[in-house]
């Protein structure tokens, strides 16, 4: 038997996934030193060269797979790297426009005390002409009275009696006028009143200003972010609510629900567990894919059995859409809303003391309305109604949201 080639010496053990050498024998026993089995004959044993094709194979694999690992991960990385991109260019688009409100301030204040130092100047020069006029004519007066107070003492010592009794009627009977001297004053008080409507003017500004930056607005009045959930016994027997009692939509099919005095009977309301009477307090509702709803607060004492009017006169503060794209806030008379964008999610914010609800565009970052000098009288709920699912086009949930304090 000619001895083994180089290429048929080797074989892979596949038990154990070990490399083999074969010995040149009269029977051409496959020995393995790592197998125990008495019979190698049977050993099973692929050739190097397919072992070496299955586990090349298996590295163009891997290193396929490993490529496409790489390549998402730099994908990962430049997308991440396009929104830190566009994040810095809102940013230096916001600090550009806060510059901007900041310096129009700015110029507003050193406006106004250019035009109160102007005032104050011009009341001191004015208190300053009355003190010279009123010093004038009272040294005119010293020298009139001292003229005269010489010639008393003249007169009273002459020896002259025909002098003394010409005299005496013009020096005694008729003293020189002088001024009453308690109806003389200046006045001092230059200032308080200018400042006071300075500073009332620099605070309108202020506001105006201000008003130009809804998001900072925002952001401060998302601190007051409360935990809000749904009260089933005011819900609708057509509304369906989630377990965790943060989403609301609106069945087909009544439930068959207890008759409690807290559940609306007629709309499909339902309202927020708990009430404030308090303080302020912020939440946000997501309204996307809705084409319908009304969101806002109601009052405790507001009528739950029969038709409810939308209105503050019964206890209501809401904003309403309609049919996709009109918004209305439901004051007294309504009021259209104009919107650039549909929000996608509703902020709500309510400051009881200062009788104030407010709406905004949380994405966008704006002001959508606010009711002012309201008068709440008792306990303020969070007010939802989903509306009807319009042949599924409105079917989506109204979902009260975790607020984004970094957002």
């Amino acid at each position: 038997m000619s001895p083994l080639l180089n290429s048929e010496k080797y074989r892979i053990c596949k038990k154990h996934d070990r490399l083999l050498e074969l010995f040149c024998r009269t029977d051409q026993t496959c020995v393995c030193q790592f197998c125990t089995e008495a019979d190698h004959k049977t050993h099973d044993t692929v050739p190097i060269e397919e072992a070496c094709g299955e586990r090349k194979a298996h590295l163009e694999k891997t290193e396929t797979e490993m490529q496409q690992i790489i390549q998402e991960r730099l994908k990962k990385v430049k997308d991440i790297k396009l929104l830190v991109d566009l994040s810095k260019r809102d940013a230096e688009r916001e600090i550009a426009d806060s510059i901007q409100v900041f310096s129009t301030l700015v110029r507003s204040i050193e406006k106004s005390q250019a035009e109160l130092v102007e005032v104050i100047e011009e009341k001191q020069k004015a208190v300053e002409r009355q003190a010279e006029g009123l010093i004038k004519d009272l040294e005119q007066e010293i020298t009139e009275l001292q003229r005269r107070s010489t010639d008393l003492k003249q007169l009273s010592q002459t020896e002259d009696h025909l002098q003394l009794l010409q005299n005496f009627p013009s020096l005694v009977y008729k003293p020189p006028p002088t001024k009453n001297m308690s109806e003389i004053s200046v006045h001092s008080d230059l200032c308080v009143g200018t400042v006071r409507r300075a500073v009332s003017q620099l605070k309108e500004t202020l506001n105006k200003e201000m008003e130009k930056l809804p998001e900072v607005k925002l952001k401060r009045i998302q601190q007051y972010a409360v935990d809000v959930t749904l009260d089933p016994d005011t819900a609708h027997h057509k509304l369906i609510l989630s377990e965790d009692r943060k989403q609301v939509r609106r069945g087909d099919i009544p439930h068959n629900l207890s008759d409690n005095p807290k559940r609306f009977d007629h709309f499909a309301i339902v309202l927020g567990k708990d009430g404030f009477s308090s303080g302020r307090f912020y939440y946000e509702v997501t309204v996307n894919g809705k084409t319908r709803w009304t969101l806002g607060g109601a009052r405790e004492s507001i009528d739950r059995k029969g038709s409810v009017s939308p209105s503050p006169e019964y206890g209501l503060w809401t904003v309403v859409l309609m049919d996709g794209n009109q918004y209305t806030a439901c004051a007294s008379p309504q009021v259209i809303l104009s919107s650039r964008e549909k929000p996608q999610k509703v902020g709500l914010f309510v400051d009881y003391e200062e009788g104030q609800v407010s709406f905004y565009d949380v994405e966008a970052r704006s002001h959508i309305y606010s009711f002012t000098g309201c008068t709440f009288k008792d306990k303020l709920f969070p007010f939802f109604i989903p509306s009807n699912n319009d042949d599924g086009k409105n079917s989506a949930p109204l979902i009260i949201s975790p607020v984004n304090h970094t957002g």
